[in-house]
Formats: structure tokens, sequence, C-alpha cells
């Protein structure tokens, strides 16, 4: 290998080099070309390169050429496949009869004559040196325009201009000749009004552009007018089209630059013409027009117009005139000042086209024809400068400015947009979501950059703008006004539940990427794909919770950025346990929320704004502490422990809101949070030892509220603050109750139930005389609805209050039971029951439904910005009066109501019968059918989810009550049947965190004899006579369904065990649902609900048992003892016909397709269980019953079905077992000849034909036993060809008999009998050549039995023995058609081999 050559070595040393490199013959590293002239273009690339002297080294890893910065020219066209170049054909010929034109030009060229020019000798001067050149001088003159020059060259210039005496460099530069070898052109393009033609424009008295400057004086001129009577020739020669069409291609071919050299010749021409036009005309207005482009239909384009004048346009008028003495105007460079001229005129667009929507300052959406004035700062832009207002483009650019008062100002004006996006002020108006839009423009991450920047003001601006993002208008007040409502506390977590659906969706995604995003560690995720389906999560996994703190601890913002860092924190806090938790574990963040904003001593402050909320308590803080505290016990227990709450919840509960020493309004707030957070600790049985302590404040409390109430008209807030004292006191009543705790099987459990209550029953037994006159005070308003909504929820309060006051003191058990029971007496006999007939209570009870929620979807719509990976209660129009949050909504008072009435009636038995007297309320009985009846499953959203929950609590209580009460007395059958079918409704609408409501519905009310009242009415008697009717069969009335419901009713015990054990939840979510909802509270885990994906029981949950055993035979390790399966697949059985016959509503939302699915995976659990008589008679009652005319149009088996993937793969599963194991079952064929109707797909038939042929000769179902009409299968006629074909196959092969499979045997014949004699002119060939060719086969079998019913059948006739009427005699047409077809042919030939 050669060395490189070193520092010191000579010119001989290089030779040597050289010399040993040649020897060697080794490739050179580089190549020596010779390259060809670049000016040669793309008209000469079939000609060889040209050499050129130099040599140029070419690098094999560079390119010869710098890369280009300007556009790359057009691709040179291809020729096209069908007109290939002949390569005998001359390149000079084709260019020759292609542009002869150009060529013309190329071949003529005259060459300047220099010998009339005139030589001007520099001006002989008196100086050896040219005097001194001041600046003053210069401003005098109009410097040239061309280059920057020096202020000696531009003195020079200007003195050779004086002394030739020539124009000024402005007219010079106007009237520049065109370079040499340049095209003419008298017209490159049409005028601007309606695209005139050159003659309708210009007269043609001479040549525009040539002059003939360069020539000889005396063919100067003949040579100009020449070529100009040459080209109008050719001009007059063409048609419009053909001069239009030669115009684009001479504009697409010719250099960019020399089209607008041109057009500056001719706007130039045209300005001189008019010039000397105007010193002829007398003096008068007239309409000045300049000539341009064709105006464009769009604003766009109309404002692009200046920009694409060429530079020999006249100059546009400035506002404002340089002036000679300004710094740096010497040289005016227009189109950096186009934004001083006045704006264009604002276009009013007549078409429906999509524009960019543009924002006010203030967030509005501005109308694409509004007309504002310039100076209120809305025309700053430079696309479309005349539409007022800024797109979220140019706001996102001007957040990245480098002056820190525009990127607050695009903060701020994104925040209110995004407020008013959320508030659904946008409407249609924009389509698409602003929200969505923004999120995918990376709008998250780059409010977490300006976040990071140094100044304040951005600072604040971004967080105003995260809050806006995040927190929805509405939620946390919603959450606040019901949390003193029955489990208002309990709220579900507000994060996307959409992930698994989302991901399905991306089906183009490497399965490695998938496997990553799908793992649980979302630590290696990065943020921008965590923030694709969680907004939350991608905004902590960017730090944002340490910058927070920051923010809060070391700049110390005003108190509007305090409050909103608060308001974000709370967002975080109630999106799931994970996010609460890393809120409360960011180093120093509670400790400085808790220290700044939580201190026990502060200096006064009044009304009116505060400069700053360091030091002093913000209610807001207070707020945050209790929605973590929410998230689990633990997290309480911390908060409690470590952070010195007891101190701050003894000093803001002591003191009164008045006597606090800050503005009204926030001392009401701050005292109500902290009740609140009390309320929260005593949920987990903490807290406790605080009311010993605060006894004599609560006293004092409760004593003052009789004359807080009588204040009207009552204030919002105070309400709310009485009603979270109640709350408290309810859940410290419920605490002191525990104090006998129950044995578990877990060791921790039983360790944590057994601590000694920190609240006897002695120290909270004197609070009820101190609440029941406030309850009684505001019954009193209950006829007022304006007072009685201005209440909020204090009475509901009171009546939780005593609700938890009787249930913990029925629970001590050194206490007489006799004065509980009294005490109980008197309050029933003293209030509720003159409470019950109340006319104000029937009202309420009337507007149930008007405010529920399941019957009025409407109310739960989405938001009109949701979004999945942005949870958020907000729904569309806000809260009406008349909703189940409205202030006029009656749910909250009648569920604490129903809640004392059940506790009272659990304690106290002899009350059942009074306390039930509120189910015959009309209007609870007209919103219970409303809820029973037939209606779409309800969607679910974040706040329908929330809704409903509070709905189904008042049907729960309102179910419970009445199966108390249904043990002491009759009910009426009317009301035992509608509550019975409620509790069938609503277990399958029962959301996750209500298992334990789920479990008692199964329990007792479900399967409970009383609420069957049709058992003791006749109703199996009235079944068999109704399957008499219908069927018209006498079967023997000891196995018909009458008998099978009886004997159903007889099992019921068995049929909930059955169901309690393949209907049961999650143990760990029953337990934390029951201590809920029991008032464990030493055992409440916390008060953060499950997702609500899904409710907990599928719509189909009676069938649940036969899934299961279907389920299990699948599983082939699975080993299930024959009597459970029977006894399973026979009570599940029993419990479907019992729903079928007598709650037929149960089963709306199952769909017959859905049942019949479910029968059928009974015959395939094994090959014994349908062969059991019971099982036999149960499946064929049931069949019966799809088999009705009124549900039989409604089987579809052809749409999606709920969990089933594929009805045809279930069908040729079915036909495999039946196959294999039926041996002829008469039940099992009915189930196979069921989904082969006309109407359902014909892959169904085609599988049994084509596949399972074998099982024909199985299905031996007589006509007679056929569970729908013989029609069904008949009708219309089959036009599936390779069906008909199969059809006619198994009947000349003997597969199908009649004797072997009667009821396809006739629907066979009937449909090729419909084929072969059918006569369509519409038919295929292919059709018509197989109807020909079985005609005649049929006319050659030699089967005559087959031949004639081929031949000769008629129509369908299930009473005959072969199941359909036969012609004696063939009908004339008919006969014509086979005789045409069958000319020649023997007949009874021999049949098909």
């Amino acid at each position: 290998m050669l060395s490189r050559p070193k520092p010191g070595e000579s010119e001989v040393d290089l030779l040597r080099f050289q010399s040993q490199f040649l020897a060697a013959g080794a490739a050179p590293a580089v190549q020596l070309v010779k390259k060809g002239s670049r000016r040669a273009g793309d008209a000469n690339l079939d000609q060889p390169t040209l050499e050129d002297h130099r040599d140029v080294v070419m690098l094999d890893s560079l390119p010869d050429l710098p890369p280009a910065l300007v556009p790359a020219p057009h691709k040179r066209a291809r020729p096209s496949p069908g007109r290939p170049l002949a390569e005998h054909e001359d390149p000079e010929e084709r260019l020759n009869r292609n542009d002869q034109h150009i060529t013309a030009v190329l071949t003529k060229i005259i060459e300047r004559d220099t010998s009339s020019v005139a030589v001007n000798l520099p001006m002989p001067s008196g100086v050896a040196f040219p005097p001194v050149f001041h600046r003053s001088q210069g401003r005098q003159r109009k410097p040239a325009t061309s280059g920057k020059k020096s202020i000696f060259a531009q003195e020079i210039a200007a003195r050779r201009v004086s002394e030739a005496r020539i124009p000024p460099v402005k007219e010079v530069v106007s009237s520049l000749d065109p370079p040499e070898g340049s095209v003419t052109c008298e017209s490159l393009i049409p005028s601007k009004q309606d695209y005139q033609l050159p003659w309708g424009s210009h007269s043609f008295q001479g040549p525009h552009l040539v002059t003939g400057k360069g020539l000889r004086s005396q063919e100067a001129e003949q040579e100009a007018q020449t070529i100009h009577e040459e080209n109008i020739a050719r001009l007059q020669a063409m048609t419009p089209e053909e001069i239009l069409q030669e115009q684009q291609r001479l504009l697409a071919q010719l250099d960019p630059s020399l089209v607008a050299l041109l057009r500056s010749r001719s706007h130039t021409h045209e300005q001189t013409e008019e010039k000397a036009t105007e010193e002829q005309r007398p003096e008068g207005p007239f309409a000045e027009v300049i000539g341009e482009e064709p105006i464009m239909p769009t604003s766009a384009n109309e404002s692009r117009q200046e920009d694409e004048l060429g530079p020999g346009a006249p100059v546009p008028a400035l506002p404002v005139a340089p002036q000679k003495e300004w710094l740096h105007m010497d040289t005016v460079e227009l189109e950096k000042l186009h934004w001083t001229q006045d704006l264009p005129p604002l276009r009013r667009q007549q078409t429906q086209e999509r524009m960019q929507a543009r924002f006010s300052l203030q967030g509005e959406l501005l109308a694409p024809d509004v007309d504002l004035p310039t100076h209120l700062g809305l025309h700053h832009h430079g696309e479309e400068a005349e539409r007022a207002g800024y797109s979220l483009q140019e706001l996102f650019h001007l957040t990245r400015s480098q002056v820190p008062q525009q990127r607050a100002l695009a903060l701020h004006v994104l925040a209110q947009v995004i407020g008013r996006a959320q508030a659904g002020e946008f409407g249609v108006r924009l389509v698409g979501s602003v929200l969505r839009l923004l999120l995918d423009a990376g709008f998250l991450f780059l409010l977490r950059f300006s976040l990071d920047d140094r100044v304040d003001g951005v600072i604040a601006a971004a967080v105003r703008a995260l809050r806006a993002l995040l927190v929805a208008p509405g939620d946390e007040e919603l959450l606040d006004s019901t949390f003193s409502w029955y489990h208002g506390a309990l709220v579900f977590p507000l994060m996307p539940s959409q992930e698994d659906k989302e991901d399905e969706d991306e089906d183009e995604e490497a399965p490695a990427e998938k496997a990553k995003r799908k793992s649980p560690e979302e630590g290696n995720r990065p943020p921008s794909d965590l923030a694709r389906y969680d907004v939350i999560k991608g905004l902590l996994a960017t730090n944002l919770l340490p910058r927070l703190r920051y923010v809060l601890e070391v700049t110390c913002p005003g108190p509007s950025v305090v409050l909103d860092i608060m308001a974000v924190l709370i967002r975080l806090a109630r999106h799931s346990l994970e996010s609460a938790t890393r809120v409360l574990e960011c180093p120093r963040l509670i400790e400085t929320i808790v220290r700044e904003f939580l201190p026990t001593s502060w200096s006064p402050v009044g009304e009116g704004p505060t400069p700053s909320l360091h030091k002093v308590p913000c209610a807001a803080a207070m707020k945050l502490l209790r929605v973590l505290a929410s998230a689990g016990r633990n997290i309480a227990a911390r908060l409690l422990s470590s952070f010195d709450l007891r101190s701050r919840l003894c000093r803001f509960v002591a003191e009164v809101p008045q006597e606090m020493a800050l503005p009204s309004e926030e001392a009401e707030t701050l005292n109500t949070e902290a009740f609140r957070l009390w309320a929260v600790a005593a949920c987990y049985g903490q807290g406790g030892d605080l009311y010993r302590e605060l006894y004599p404040v609560l006293l004092r409390a409760l004593q003052a509220l009789p004359k807080e109430l009588s204040t009207h008209p009552c204030q919002p807030l105070p309400m709310q603050r009485i009603a979270s004292l109640l709350t408290v006191l309810t859940q410290l009543t419920l605490a002191a109750g525990n104090n006998t705790p129950k044995a578990s099987s877990d060791s921790a459990e039983a360790s944590r139930s057994a601590t000694p209550p920190l609240i006897t029953w002695t120290q909270v037994s004197g609070l009820q005389p101190l609440i029941e006159p406030c309850l009684r005070q505001t019954l009193k308003l209950l006829p007022s609805p304006e007072m009685w909504n201005a209440l909020g929820p204090v009475p509901t309060a009171c009546l939780l209050f005593l609700d938890a006051y009787y249930r913990a003191w029925s629970q001590q058990p050194g206490l007489c039971p006799g004065d509980w029971l009294q005490d109980m007496e008197r309050l029933s006999e003293e209030l509720l029951l003159p409470l019950l007939s109340q006319p104000a209570l029937g009202s309420l009870w009337d507007s149930l439904g008007r405010c529920s929620p399941l019957c009025n979807p409407q109310y739960c719509a989405p938001a009109p910005e949701a979004l999945h990976s942005l949870v958020s209660l907000g729904c569309t129009g806000g809260c009406p009066l008349l909703n189940l949050t409205g202030s006029a909504s009656p749910f909250p008072i009648l569920t604490a109501l129903l809640s004392l009435f059940n506790t009272l009636a659990r304690i106290h038995k002899g009350l059942c019968s009074q306390l039930a007297a509120v189910l015959t309320a009309p209007g609870l009985q007209n919103y219970l059918l409303q809820c029973v009846a037939p209606m779409a499953a309800p969607h679910l959203t974040p706040f329908s989810a929330w809704a409903l929950r509070h709905e189904y609590h008042l049907q729960y209580l309102a179910i419970t009550l009445a199966q108390r009460a249904i043990g002491f007395q009759p009910m009426p059958a009317i009301s035992a049947a509608l509550h019975h079918g409620m509790a069938l409704a609503l277990l399958s609408r029962l959301l996750p965190g209500s298992e334990h409501l789920a479990h008692e519905l199964l329990l007792s009310c479900a399967f409970r004899l009383e609420f069957l009242p049709e058992r003791a009415s006749g109703g199996p008697e009235a079944a068999d006579f109704s399957d008499q009717l219908s069927i018209g069969s006498g079967r023997d009335s000891g196995c018909g369904r009458g008998a099978l419901l009886a004997q159903a009713c007889q099992d019921l015990p068995s049929i909930r065990s059955c169901y309690l054990t393949h209907c049961s939840l999650a143990q760990a979510s029953l337990l934390a649902s029951q201590a809920l909802y029991r008032g464990e509270l030493q055992r409440v885990p916390a008060l953060l609900l499950p997702l609500p994906k899904e409710p907990l029981l599928p719509t189909d949950w009676p069938f649940l048992p036969l899934i299961h055993l279907y389920h299990r035979a699948s599983d082939t390790l699975s080993d299930i003892p024959p009597a459970d399966t029977l006894g399973t697949a026979m009570r599940a059985l029993q419990w479907v016909l019992v729903l079928e016959s007598w709650r037929p509503q149960a089963l709306w939302a199952v769909p017959p397709a859905a049942r019949l699915a479910r029968l059928m995976c009974v015959f395939l659990v094994d090959s014994e269980l349908f062969r059991e008589t019971p099982i036999q008679r149960l499946v064929a009652a049931l069949l019966a019953r799809l088999c009705q005319p009124e549900v039989l149009p409604n089987l579809n088996l052809d749409c999606p079905l709920p969990g089933l993937a594929s009805f045809p793969d279930l069908y040729a599963n079915f036909l495999e077992h039946f196959e294999a194991v039926s041996f002829g079952d008469h039940l099992f064929g009915a189930l196979v000849l069921l989904p082969l109707q006309r109407r359902f797909s014909v892959t169904l038939r085609l599988a049994l034909f084509g596949e399972h042929v074998g099982a024909l000769r199985a299905l031996g179902l007589p006509l007679t036993q056929l569970p729908v009409s013989l029609e069904c299968y008949t009708g219309p006629p089959e036009d599936n060809l390779a069906l008909l074909q199969l059809y006619f196959r198994v009947l000349v092969t003997s597969a199908l008999r009649p004797c072997w499979c009667p009821v396809l045997y006739a629907v066979a014949v009937a449909h090729v009998n419909n084929f072969i004699f059918s006569q369509d002119p519409k038919s295929s060939d292919e059709v018509k050549a197989a109807r020909r060719s079985m005609l005649q086969k049929t006319w050659l079998l030699a089967d005559e039995g087959l031949r004639q019913h081929l031949l000769h059948y008629k129509l369908p006739n299930s009473t005959l023995p072969e199941g359909f009427e036969l012609y004696p005699q063939l009908p004339p047409l008919r006969q014509q058609y086979l005789q045409r077809l069958t000319s020649g042919m023997p007949q009874n030939g021999i049949s098909e081999t």
C-alpha cells in the first residue's frame, strides 16, 4: 500500500510516488472526465457532450455540483408507450416540425452594429483628486437600485449620468432592452377582463418589445416591422383556442425570469401610452386600470396579486412617502413596506367552501365576512391580511416569539379558545374538535415548555391555559354540590377507559411497537405516547409536579396563578389512585401547600382583590387535600399524621366564618372544605379524636342551625356548609355504631377491625334532638318550591343523619331495644307518615320521570369537545332546573327518604306496612313503568355513569322496601310484577362499585316467590292454554309448559343458588362495596370507585350458567361431574323459561338469535346432556317460544350477536356435533333445521349440503313436528346456483330421501322444480345452461318417483306425506317448454353417472 506524502518531502519525492503508483496499476481514487457546457440545457441532450479545455476532478462519493438551493426544475416528459421515438428520425427534423418559430430565430442571427455607437471620453479636470463628497449631497440624488454600492461609486455613477445627459436611472431601468437572443412575443398574457384576445386590447400599430436597437440605422426599423408583421399574420391565422394553448406552452417552456422581464416591458409600454393619452385629455374624473393577472375566485389569490406583479409594475402608493432625510431610506424596498399599505378590501365569499377559523383576543370565533377596525389589533398576520383575527397556527407561531408579551398573549388567547370550545359556544360552526386539533398539534407539550419560561407573565398564561385544558367548566361545582347526597362522596376516577379500543384501530403499527405500548410498565414509554391515550399520564411523565411546586415555592405567583395551580392539582388527583399518590409523594409539594396556603395564623384580609395568597388560608388548598384523601385510606392517614392536619382542621372548624379575618365567601368555602375533609377521614374511621376536642364547637354550630335556616332567602354557601357539617356528624355516628367488629377470615382485616373505636355511642346519642328539629323546619318549606330549592342538600343531609343514627342505635348491644323501637314509632307518627300525605311530596314523585337520565338520554349526551384521552363530566347545555343535578331535582331528597324508610323497616318490622305506602305513589309507579319498558342500553359516558349511579340508588331502595313489605302483607299482583321487573332490569344495569347491590338483588328480590304472582293466579294453566291455541296439538298436560313453570317455581331456591354461583362477582370488589353500603368504616379501602367500563352483569345474564358450561366443556382438561352439569343446565333453562313466559321485558335486550345460540350451547356441552328428559322438555318449550309468529320475524342470524364471534362457525360446529352424536334426535334436528330457512344466509345451507351431507340421513324430523311453517323454507325460490346444483346432486344420488329427511326433501324438490321451469330472460348464460342441463338430466332419470316429483311439483303442503302437492298433468306452458328442450331424447334413459 502506497504511503501518503509527508511534510518536508520535495517535488522529486512526489514524482517518485507517481511513478510507483503508475507502475503498480492500482485504480485511482478519482476519475478524470470532460464536463460538457452547462448552457446547452435540455434541448441538446441528444447531442454528444461538448469537450472543455478544463480538467474537472470528480470524487466518487461527492457530487460534481453543489446542492441546489432553488426548487428543482420540472422533470422531462418521457415518451408515452403508445408513441415511441423512432431511432432513425433526425432530431433536427423533429425540432423543425415542432418548434418552427424558434428555429427561425436561431438560424437567422443578425450581428449587432456598433459602428454608430458614441464613445464618451472622460472629462478633463483641473484638480488632482476629485472633490470631497458629503453625505448630504448624496441624499439629493436618487441612487441606483441595482446592488449595494459604496458612496464613492454612487458619486461617480451620478457624475457620469449628468455628463452624458441621459434620463434618470429609474427611466433607464424601465426601458432596458431584452437580452440578445430572447424570444419575441407581442402579448404573453391576455387582458384581465374575460381573457380577451390580443386584437381586443391592442391596435398592433408597432412592435412593443422589438425595437431594432443594435442594428444599422437603415435596417433597424425595417427589420423590427418585418418581425412585427410576421407575428400579426401568425396570430390572425390561429384560432383563439390555439392562441391560448400556445401561450400556456410558452409560459411553461420559458424561464420565469424572462417572462417577468417581458411582462414588465409590456406594463412600461402601456404606462407610456396612458401618460401620453392623459396629456391630451381634458382634466376630469377617470378610472385608472392597471394591467394585472386575471382575478382569481378566492380571496387568498387576490391578496397575492401585488406580489406577482413584475418588477416594472407601477409602485403602489404608500401611506407615508419616504423622505430623503430619513436614515437608511435611500433605497426603498417595496416588498418590505407592504405592511404599511392599507388592507385590501374584504371580499364577501359567496361559496360554501371551508375557510380557516380565526379568533379574537377574547377567544371568540369571528365570522369570515366580519369587518372590524384595525385598531383592535386583529390584523397583524400575513395570510388573509384583510380578515380579522388569528388562526390557531398563527397563535402557535406566536407562542415561540422572542417577545415575552407576545408569548403570554398567544397563550391567553388559546386558553380563551379552549374555554369557549368546552362550553360549546362554537357548536357546528367549526368542523372537527378544537381540543383534538390542539392536542394532535402538540399543544400539551407547548404548555409544558412554556411553564419552564423565565418570565412570570408567560408562566401565568401557561398555567391558565393548562387549567382551561384539563379542568372542564362545572365539574368541580357539580361534585361539590352533591357531596352530601346518599354516598355522594364516592366518585368514579376521571381516567380514560377506551385504550383497548383505540389500540385495535391501529393495525398499521408493528407488533413490537404494540407490545411495547401495551406493556404494563409505562415508565419506559415516552410522554407523547402516553398523552396520546391519557393526557394526565403524559403530563405527569414530563415532571410537571416538581415544576408546579417550584412555581408555588420560589416564584410566589399571584392569586390567580395559585388558584389555577390548585385546580390543576385537584384534576390530577381525581384521575386515579396512582396520580393522587404521585401528587402526595412529590417532594415538598404538599409541605409547601400546607405551609404557605393553610397557615394557622395570618394577617387579616379584607374584602376585594388580594395581592398575594401566600401565608393566607386558601379553600382550594383544603379541597386539594380532601380530594387526595378520597383516593384511599392510606393517603388520608398519611395526610393526618405527617402534615399536622389535625391542628389545622381544629383551627378552621372551631372558628365561625364571620370571625376568620378573611373575605366572607372565602371563609365560608374554607370552613365547608374543612368539614368535608373531616367527613372523608371519618369515612375511613379516622379523625374521631377531633370530635372530642371540637364537641362544644359542634354543639354551638348545631344550636345556631335553626336561626340560619330561618333566614330567607338562603344563600348557597351557608347551605353547603350546613350540609357538610351534617355529613361529618353522619359519618361519626356510623363510626360510633361500629363498636362490635365482625369476624373476618383475613388476619389483617381482623386486626384492623379489632381496633377500639375513637367514638362511643354515648358521645353521639345527643345529636338527634338537635338535628330532628332542623329537619322539621326544612320540611315546612316543601310546599314553597323557591324556598325549598334554596335549601340545597340540607334536608337530604338531615334524613341521612337520622338513617345513620337509628342504624347505629340498633347495633348497640347493651341498650334496650324498646327504646329505639319506641322512638322510631314516634318519628313515624309525628313526621314521616304525615309527610307521605302531603301533595308537595307527590309532585316530587311525579317529577322523577322528567329528571331521570335513564328515561331522558339526552341529558347525558357527551360534550362537543369530549375526548377519550381527557375525561370530564361536562354535558351539553349545562344542568337544567329539572335534571338529576338541577336545583329542583327530586332524586337526592327521595333517595334519602327511601334509605331512612328501609332502615326503619329493617329494624322495626311493624312499620313495614305503614312505610310501604310510599310505594303506591302514582308518580313512583309511572317512573318504574318507564324504567322497565324496553329501551336501549344507556350509553356509558363519564357523566352518565355518575348520574345513573345515583338514579340506581333510588331504584334499589324502592325495590328493597317492596321486598321487606311483601313478606308481611300481600302486594297487588301488578305492583309485585312491576317491582320484580325493575329488579331484573336493574341487575343488568348496575355499574362497578355497586357489587353489594347486585348481590343483594340476586339473594333476595330476583328469585323471591312472592314477586311471581302468576304462580298463584293461574299462570301455568294459562301458559298451557296459550300453547294449545297457538300450536293446536293435544300433547299431555303433564309435560306442557304450565307444568314446567310450576316446577320451576318450586325449584326457585335451587335456581337462586345456581345463579349466585355463576353470577358471582370479584370477591375484593364485593367486600369493598359491602363495607361502603353497610357502614363498616374500618373496612372501607377508598372513596374512589372502580373504573366504569361496562355494567357488572351482561344483558344476557340469565344465560350465564349455560355459557359457563359450554366454555368448561370446550376445555379438554376439565372434568365436570354429570350431575353438576345436568343440574346447572336444568336450573338455567327453568329460569329462562320463567322469564320468557312471565317477564319477557327482562330478555328484550337479548336478540332472539342470541337466545337460539345459547340453546345450541346446551347440545354442545357433551353427548348425553340433551338426551335427558327434563332438558328435552325445557328446550322444546323454549324453542316453541322462539318460533312464535310474533317472535320469528325478529330472528335475524345475519347480524352480529353479542358474545358470539360468528354464527356460521357456531353452526358448523353444531352440524359436526349433530352428525357425530345425535342418532336422529328430533329436537336436535329441529335446531339444525331452524337456521336453514330461506331468508337466512346461504352459507348455512351450503355448510349442510356441501360439507355435512351425511347429516341428512339423521334429520328424520317429521313434517308435523316442524316448529315453523314449511313455506319459510320453500319461498322465495332459491337463486344460488351452487346450492341448486347441490340440491340436485343429493336428490339424484339418493343421499336425500323422503324417508330419511322429509323436510329437506320437500325443500330440495321445490327449489329444483322452480329452477328448471323458470324462464327468466335476464338470467346469465351460465344459469341458462345449468337450467337446461338439469332439466334434461331430470327427463332422463331412471327413478320414476323422483322424476315425477321434480317435474310435477306444485305447492308445499305439510299435511301430505310427501310435504307437497303434485300436478296431475303439467300445465301447457311447462309441457311445451319441456318438449322443446327434450325433443329427440329418450324418456326414462340412464341416470346420471
